[in-house]
């Protein structure tokens, strides 16, 4: 059996995208528990719900005061602090064996019917709960950067998962406010298996010459409807999470997938794109 009616949601992970997620669920009324393994990063994650609130405020676009959907949000280290919620979302580090630890903490602290998802925007969701007693109630759950204004979540669907926890997921990002679509658990899933090797093929195009960063930009937006250019998305997303992503799928899918030697170079540099001020642009 899985839990149905949620009132409270756990969220592993405080930084960029689950913090997104925590504030999304607040928004939506849930109470909310944002766990995270040191007091600064969730005191961090805390900064960023609060500035995003404020900026949506401004916009007349929460349905409520930000100071009500903030009290909602319960900050902790312990993950014990999880037990009592109806689903956890993990939005930790994209790394395998972190998500293993995690999701074997949460199958001991959480109750049997309790879904377990996963924000992995990489991760095969069966490697994620293969050592688990219940694999069977861990779904894939990506939500888009940045959380509170991308509409789209990726459901991704393991090979023990059942029905009950896919639909839950997608009833839950739709009480969200988010539309869904459903992927296999293959490589990169829907979403980076297409998009890693665009932006890849994006800063190869401009390491070759083919035309300025800005150019190439323009080109894709005006030619083909895309909201950002690869560049400016790369920079968007980080360029530290667009070579981990493409470094999964070269090793799952092959040389099509290898990440451009520019790429790899700006992120040995330390220019990981908007988030340290400079990537394949500047930023304030």
């Amino acid at each position: 059996m899985i839990r149905d009616e949620l009132d409270r949601i756990g969220v592993v992970g405080a930084g960029t995208m689950g913090s997104g997620i925590a504030q999304v669920a607040a928004t939506g009324g849930y109470d909310v528990v944002m766990r995270d393994i040191e007091r600064e990063y969730v005191d961090n994650g805390f900064e960023t719900i609060e500035d995003s609130l404020g900026r949506l405020a401004e916009r007349d676009a929460l349905p409520d005061d930000p100071q009500t959907i903030r009290d909602r949000i319960e900050g902790t280290t312990d993950l014990a602090d999880l037990a009592d919620c109806d689903v956890v979302i993990e939005a930790a580090l994209e790394k395998l064996d972190v998500k293993r630890d995690i999701f074997a903490d949460l199958e001991a602290a959480c109750d049997d019917d309790v879904v377990l998802a996963t924000n992995t925007s990489t991760l095969s969701i069966t490697s994620i709960a293969g050592d688990l007693d219940r694999p069977e109630r861990v779904v894939g759950l990506h939500f888009m950067n940045p959380v509170p204004i991308m509409e789209g979540v990726e459901v991704v669907v393991g090979e023990k998962t059942v029905d009950d926890a896919v639909e839950l997921a997608h009833d839950l990002a739709a009480d969200l406010g988010k539309t869904t679509w459903e992927s296999d658990d293959k490589p990169g899933f829907v979403t980076n298996r297409i998009l890693m090797p665009w932006i890849n093929e994006g800063i190869r195009a401009f390491d070759e010459g083919v035309a300025s960063k800005e150019d190439i930009d323009a080109g894709m937006e005006l030619g083909t409807n895309v909201p950002m250019g690869p560049l400016t998305l790369a920079d968007h997303i980080g360029l530290d999470i667009c070579l981990h992503a493409s470094e999964t799928l070269h090793e799952e899918l092959g040389d099509r997938y290898k990440p451009a030697y520019l790429l790899k170079r700006k992120v040995e540099a330390g220019d990981l794109g908007k988030k340290t001020g400079e990537g394949f642009y500047v930023y304030d």
